[in-house]
């Protein structure tokens, strides 16, 4: 038994155990509709659970790790775009700018001079080189992810360390053309609404055009959001067997509470920016961790969210049955 599986059966019971099996081996079709309880008992199961998987001291390991991998990542998403366009970097940083809607200023700004500095150093030749390590180095935000997530499922990972860097790596590709088609709808809805404005006539039709092409390209870049919480909470996490959901009550409430949080905190540093004050020059480095550890927050929340969803499904199953075990036989974890 290893120390990982150790620590995990310490933890539960043994009916909390077969519950927890039954999770990860048995996943439900439809979170949103579960009969596991009172909404209030639910949200209890939550956040003692999130007391004890350890959510918030994880969110701050996600965040650092985060931060390691930003720069990597973002050069990973030009040379990929590089493929395909020339100044692909140019393109890209149009693209960042977009990201000043949840990002704090000063943040952003940090992020978007570095990342200048860094493709204005690079050749076509280094990049092409480099781009092997920059997606290593990129993928160790999701890497972390990985353990996290199999701590919020109660299970162990059971896949070699190649193994499980190569789904992280492949998970992070997939996260950084999701992200990247984000910001390109949103970049394409400003842009489509700007040309309606400038080149049509009749000020009702023109002015309305403009707002549901703008709407359609956020809708649009609403739709990538979910879809990669829903490829991360699908990949990440070392399950026996997976289910796919496009939209679950945690992805939801995870995405909400993101771009709340994130929104809050920039209005936040906008009226009381004290970060620069305490830490001086590293201020930006300060507030752009800050900003990863409310995503690696929000992240994990949402799966914590789905999983007690599960758990307490699975429980009232169990209740039904008037057993402690589950009704079915239980597949072995791989």
């Amino acid at each position: 038994m290893t120390n990982a599986q150790s620590n995990v059966d310490r933890r539960l019971n043994d009916h909390e155990r077969q519950v927890w099996e039954s999770v990860s081996s048995a996943p439900i079709d439809n979170l949103w509709c579960v009969k596991g309880g009172s909404a209030r008992s639910v949200a209890s199961r939550i956040w003692t659970s999130s007391i004890e998987d350890r959510l918030f001291g994880h969110a701050a390991e996600l965040a650092f790790y985060f931060l390691f991998s930003l720069f990597p990542t973002l050069l990973c998403a030009s040379s990929i775009l590089g493929l395909a366009a020339r100044s692909a970097h140019q393109i890209y940083d149009k693209l960042l700018d977009y990201l000043a809607v949840v990002v704090p200023t000063s943040a952003l700004g940090a992020v978007l001079n570095t990342f200048n500095e860094t493709t204005a150093a690079s050749t076509s030749g280094k990049i092409t080189f480099g781009l092997i390590a920059a997606i290593w180095s990129a993928s160790v935000g999701i890497s972390a992810c990985q353990g996290t997530l199999n701590a919020v499922y109660k299970v162990v990972e059971h896949r070699s360390y190649f193994t499980a860097r190569l789904y992280a790596i492949g998970l992070t590709i997939v996260l950084i053309v999701t992200m990247s088609l984000c910001l390109a709808a949103m970049f394409a809805g400003d842009a489509g609404g700007a040309w309606i404005r400038s080149h049509l006539h009749g000020f009702a039709v023109r002015e309305s055009l403009s707002i549901l092409v703008r709407v359609a390209g956020w809708v649009l870049a609403t739709a990538f959001l979910a879809l990669s919480f829903a490829v991360t909470y699908f990949w990440a996490p070392d399950l026996p067997r997976r289910r796919w959901h496009w939209l679950t009550p945690g992805a939801a409430i995870g995405m909400g509470g993101w771009l709340l949080a994130s929104v809050s905190f920039r209005i936040y540093l906008h009226y009381f920016n004290t970060y620069s004050a305490t830490y001086g020059s590293l201020g930006a480095v300060i507030i752009l961790l800050m900003w990863f550890y409310i995503t690696g927050l929000m992240l994990l929340l949402g799966a914590e969210i789905n999983s007690e969803i599960e758990a307490a499904a699975v429980d009232a199953r169990f209740a039904q049955a008037g057993t402690s075990s589950p009704s079915r036989p239980i597949a072995p974890a791989a």
